[in-house]
């Protein structure tokens, strides 16, 4: 379970430098940084960065997301709820949220644009983590006992909204 953390966070930099260095200013976690340092160093650190590390579309614009799938899939692997008798695996929650997202912005419901490419690293990220990370911890309902385990992957859920570019 603790490498499975390891990866969650490697993960989570790895998109967190794309999104500071890579993508639009307008994003929450680029304006909370940009506050922190200063717009001009922001700028500065952004073109060294960016010139010593060219890095193409593909990566920019598709690798974050699946990363992100690829973390929540490891926090929601062995959590489920339960409403009466039916009982749904979170595990599957991964891919509802981040295809759901790419038919909200096909469909013009948020920001940001439709891409098929989005969608399939999305697949790829989530088999990775459900097929082939191991995870040896029991199935546990969400909510009872709200734990650890519950919150870090409350938290991986809420963290797309630091990608969140605001208009």
């Amino acid at each position: 379970m603790k490498r499975n953390y390891v990866v969650i966070i490697i993960c989570l930099l790895v998109s967190l430098f794309i999104y500071l260095f890579y993508r639009t200013e307008k994003t929450v976690v680029t304006e909370i940084f940009i506050s922190i340092i200063s717009h001009n160093k922001y700028i500065q650190a952004r073109q060294l960065i960016s010139n010593l590390f060219p890095l193409g579309k593909h990566v920019i614009y598709s690798l974050p997301e699946g990363l992100w799938v690829l973390c929540i899939t490891l926090t929601s692997k062995s959590l489920f709820i339960q409403l009466g008798r039916f009982k749904f695996y979170c595990i599957f929650l991964p891919l509802i949220f981040s295809i759901g997202l790419e038919l909200f912005q096909l469909l013009h419901l948020t920001n940001g644009r439709f891409d098929f490419w989005y969608i399939g690293i999305s697949i790829f990220c989530w088999s990775i983590g459900n097929y082939f990370i191991k995870h040896q911890t029991a199935q546990q309902h969400i909510l009872k006992p709200i734990n650890y385990r519950s919150i870090v992957c409350f938290f991986s859920y809420a963290i797309v909204y630091l990608a969140h570019v605001w208009n």
